[in-house]
C-alpha cells in the first residue's frame, strides 16, 4: 500500500489546527478507500510560541499518523518546508497550511493526476485574490510580472506552495539545500511535469496571518536575488549609461567654454546631477551587497535549521 506524507509547516497555528486535522483526516480516510492510500502527517513546529506543539503532541498520543518536528528556534517558512520534505517517507508528499487556505478536498484531484495522468507534481494555484488588501494584491501581481521578465525559471501567478510530489521531485528538491530558500523558484528549477490546478481563493479558517507587507516586499527580494541576475546586469548599465552622460556633458561644456566662455552658473543644476549619480552608485552597490550577502551566507555553511524535538 502506497504511503502519502502530508507536510504541514506551522507558526502560531494553535486556533487553526484543530479544524485542519478534522479535515485532513476526512480527505485521508477518502483516500484510503478509493486508493489504498495511507497517510502520514509531519507537523512542523517553527519556533512558535502559542500552544502548538502542545496540540500537536496531543494529537501524536491519540493518532500513532501524527509526527511532528520542532525547531530550537523560529527559522521561517521555508526552513519548515525543508525540514518536512526531509522527515517525509512517503512515496508521495503533500505539502500544505494548516489554515486551511490550501483546500485539502483538491487531493484526490491532485493524486489523480500524478498516478493516472502520470505528472510528476499537481500544483495549486488562485485564480483570484478575494479578501486580500488591495494595495497587497497589486504588487503581488507585479512581483510575479518582473521575475518571470527577470529569470529563466518560470514562477506561476498566484502558485501556492500547495502541491502533490513524487518521490523523485522531493529527492530532487531536497538536493538543493541551499540557506537562502525561496520554494517557488526552487519548484520551477527542478523541473519535472507538473499540472496546475485552479481554485478561488479562500479565506483562513482561523488565527492571522504571519506575513505582513514588509516580509513579502523581502521575501520577494530574495525570489529575484536567488533566481536571477538581471539586477547586477542593470546596474552595470546604468553605470555604462551615465558613464557616456558624463563624457558628453564634459564635451558639452568643454565646446562652451571654447566658444561663449565660462559664465559661473549652473549650481541647481549640478547639484542635481550629483545627487542623482550618488543615487545611482548607491543603488548599484546595493544590488551588489545583496548578492554578496547571499554568497556569504551560503560559504558558512550552516544547516536550513536546528531540530530541537522530533518524533
Amino acid at each position: 500500500m502506497a504511503l502519502l506524507s502530508v507536510v504541514v509547516p506551522c507558526y502560531n497555528e494553535e486556533k487553526a489546527l484543530p479544524f485542519f486535522y478534522e479535515k485532513i483526516t476526512q480527505i485521508s480516510e477518502m483516500l484510503k478507500e478509493r486508493y489504498q492510500l495511507e497517510t502520514e502527517y509531519w507537523f512542523v513546529d517553527d519556533g512558535s510560541r502559542d500552544r502548538t506543539l502542545e496540540l500537536v503532541k496531543e494529537l501524536r498520543a491519540t493518532d500513532s499518523r501524527v509526527h511532528y518536528v520542532s525547531f530550537s528556534r523560529n527559522f521561517g517558512k521555508e526552513a519548515g518546508i525543508y525540514a518536512g520534505l526531509e522527515a517525509a517517507r512517503g512515496e508521495y508528499v503533500t505539502l500544505m497550511d494548516a489554515d486551511l487556505q490550501d483546500p485539502p478536498e483538491l487531493l484526490p484531484e491532485m493524486f489523480r493526476a500524478v498516478t493516472e495522468e502520470k505528472y510528476d507534481c499537481a500544483a495549486t494555484r488562485r485564480v483570484d485574490r478575494k479578501g486580500e488588501p488591495p494595495v497587497r494584491s497589486f504588487f503581488a501581481r507585479c512581483f510575479y510580472r518582473l521575475i518571470n521578465r527577470i529569470s529563466k525559471t518560470e514562477i506561476v501567478d498566484g502558485a501556492r506552495d500547495f502541491r502533490l510530489m513524487t518521490r523523485q521531485m522531493v529527492d530532487a528538491i531536497l538536493s538543493m539545500s541551499e540557506v537562502n530558500r525561496f520554494s517557488k523558484g526552487i519548484f520551477g528549477w527542478v523541473g519535472f511535469r507538473t499540472k496546475w490546478i485552479e481554485f478561488e481563493n479562500v479565506e483562513r479558517v482561523a488565527g492571522e496571518t504571519k506575513w505582513s507587507f514588509w516580509k513579502l516586499f523581502l521575501y520577494s527580494i530574495d525570489g529575484i536575488v536567488a533566481f536571477s541576475t538581471a539586477p547586477l546586469a542593470i546596474a552595470s548599465v546604468a553605470g555604462l549609461f551615465f558613464c557616456g552622460l558624463a563624457f558628453l556633458a564634459l564635451l558639452f561644456i568643454f565646446v562652451r567654454a571654447l566658444a561663449w566662455g565660462d559664465p559661473v552658473a549652473g549650481w541647481p543644476s549640478m547639484v542635481c546631477i550629483i545627487l542623482l549619480v550618488g543615487g545611482i552608485q548607491l543603488f548599484s552597490i546595493g544590488v551588489l551587497g545583496q548578492y554578496l550577502s547571499k554568497t556569504y551566507l551560503e560559504t558558512k555553511r550552516r544547516p536550513v535549521y536546528i531540530a530541537r524535538e522530533k518524533e
